[in-house]
């Protein structure tokens, strides 16, 4: 059996933490059924994803883009849970097999137990954020400490089990987060995100997902996003008459703003002038009152999730 999970360019721990997660909830499952495919975590219940005509073994993923997989054939499809009623819904499942992402037993494995609190509040933004921002530049004044997602999955896991507080943009960061029971806050950085992921996780575990407002902290990040930046809308182009920055395609093929590295003297200072928005905002949402699922909820879906591996155990192994 092997694990299929969405590898990226640039990296995402919630994407990359399938390569050990499986081994930890299902051991051994590499030596069985070869020809089996394991979708678990991530946002890709999709037809252009999934590969036509093999068997496949569905274990809290979540639908949220693209349109939903056919998932009547039994000889394709086994789908023994999803990461929520969202997503049970788009594929006409019973609300019974919404349990929640299977991220969230990471926090009962012994590596990541009786971890010590090192950081107070941690920021943790969307990989494209990340990639198009100068988040840990607008972190410093904020009093936050910054946490890449392109990071290795561990160390990221890691580092949000041993914070106070987590503001995540990042819906996994989130996610880990309430499974460390790590109170968070979530914030969002453009307007037209798709909330359909969120609210689907968020009401597996009985919270709600409200996302405070965060302005972007670059020009490259507003052509990243076609968001708006001091007033301009992007579209997903620079205006006329701008020389582009350094550019590189995206895995769709699209063509983004690479933002230039961190610059010292005046421009780095009229950077950080234009950023003084994002400071403001990701100052106000450390300080909003932060979220947390009700414990007996979180614990009566693992325990269902834990249910699900014994079954599946039972009739793959």
């Amino acid at each position: 059996m092997k694990a299929y999970y969405w590898e990226s360019h640039h990296g995402n721990f919630g994407d990359d933490l399938n390569l050990w997660l499986w081994d930890e909830l299902l051991p051994g499952f590499r030596d069985v059924q070869p020809d089996v495919l394991l979708v678990g975590v991530g946002t890709v219940l999709n037809p252009v994803l999934l590969p036509a005509g093999q068997k496949k073994l569905v274990v809290g993923s979540g639908y949220g883009y693209g349109t939903p997989p056919d998932i009547c054939d039994t000889d394709e499809w086994d789908v023994r849970a999803v990461r929520g009623p969202l997503t049970a819904e788009k594929l006409g499942l019973p609300n019974d097999i919404a349990i929640t992402d299977p991220a969230a037993m990471i926090a009962d494995m012994p590596e990541f137990q009786h971890l010590p609190k090192i950081h107070k509040k941690t920021f943790i933004p969307h990989w494209e954020s990340a990639e198009f921002g100068m988040w840990q530049a607008v972190c410093e004044p904020v009093g936050l400490t910054y946490l890449d997602p392109r990071g290795e999955a561990k160390a990221v896991i890691r580092h949000i089990a041993q914070s106070e507080l987590i503001i995540a943009e990042s819906m996994h960061g989130a996610i880990l987060a309430d499974a460390f029971r790590v109170p968070w806050v979530a914030v969002s950085t453009s307007r037209s995100i798709n909330n359909f992921k969120w609210n689907d996780w968020a009401s597996s575990v009985g919270t709600t997902y409200e996302p405070r407002y965060v302005p972007v902290s670059t020009r490259a990040e507003a052509v990243a996003k076609k968001e708006r930046f001091w007033g301009v809308s992007f579209d997903g182009q620079l205006p006329a008459g701008q020389a582009p920055e350094e550019q590189r395609p995206t895995e769709h093929g699209e063509v983004l703003t690479r933002p230039q590295p961190a610059q010292t003297g005046l421009r780095g200072m009229a950077k950080q002038f234009l950023a003084a928005p994002s400071v403001l905002a990701l100052w106000q949402a450390s300080r909003a009152e932060p979220r947390l699922s009700p414990d007996g909820v979180l614990e009566e879906r693992k325990h269902r999730f834990r249910s699900v591996l014994k079954e599946i155990r039972r009739d793959y192994f």
